[in-house]
């Protein structure tokens, strides 16, 4: 199944950016901007060495829908299919649970022992899904009701790597999905529920996991970082 990937990163990751001057330069939070084949914004600390780290923490999953999205839903839904709080409750802590959980398996499948305390070989991982717009949410009082749609939402993804025991922020990337219903041709509406939101976000969760292990695996490859990295290097 294909998946459009859309670059940039959307309002609530603007918000979160530093002044626009520190942006021109490629910075951020003293990362330089660097090219990445697998995500839409990828940054290093210059001379950041990863070869010493064989262990991941994981810190929880932040995650956050785009603003307005329940309003938005609620404006086009009647009033027995209204999205409720603990209907979005439910939703994030999905995406929360099932995001750490394929992470997990992703970085063990790579070889990484996961660790539950900070130590001198374990890199801390910290991951965000921002901007979740889930485009048919379903709730119980939906009845039999269906909703077609051609896409079942989109997310953006913030992953950072620090130093366990410093806390020293070493790399971050950034990347956009837009998941297209499972078996859907492109721009044909199919069914789109509970179950098949939470299929498409698996396997999108899954790409970012599998994305996020490999370029690890490269930057331990290219360490240490060159000192004077420059703004759009890419490190092959």
């Amino acid at each position: 199944m294909k998946r459009a990937k859309i670059f940039g990163i959307g309002l609530a990751l603007a918000m979160l950016a530093p002044p626009l001057a520190a942006q021109d330069q490629g910075s951020w939070d003293g990362l330089i901007e660097v090219k990445a084949s697998k995500f839409d914004d990828a940054f290093l600390l210059p001379g950041a060495d990863f070869r010493g780290y064989d262990k991941v923490m994981l810190d929880p999953v932040e995650v956050a829908f785009r603003k307005d999205w329940m309003r938005n839903m609620n404006d086009t839904r009647s009033l027995d299919r209204r999205v409720s709080a603990d209907d979005a409750k439910k939703i994030l802590d999905t995406v929360k649970a099932d995001t750490r959980d394929i992470f997990t398996k992703a970085f063990v499948k790579g070889g990484l022992q996961v660790a539950d305390a900070p130590g001198e070989k374990v890199l801390r991982v910290h991951t965000s899904v921002i901007n979740l717009y889930v485009n048919a949410p379903d709730n119980m009082s939906s009845g039999r009701l269906m909703t077609f749609t051609t896409e079942a939402g989109e997310a953006t993804l913030v992953v950072e790597l620090r130093d366990s025991l410093t806390n020293a922020l070493l790399a971050r990337v950034v990347d956009r999905r837009v998941a297209q219903n499972m078996g859907a041709m492109p721009f044909r509406p199919t069914l789109t529920n509970s179950v098949t939101n939470r299929a498409e976000f698996e396997r999108a969760a899954a790409a970012w996991a599998s994305a996020s292990v490999k370029g690890l695996k490269t930057l331990q490859t290219q360490s240490p970082i060159p000192a004077d990295l420059r703004k759009g290097q890419k490190l092959n």
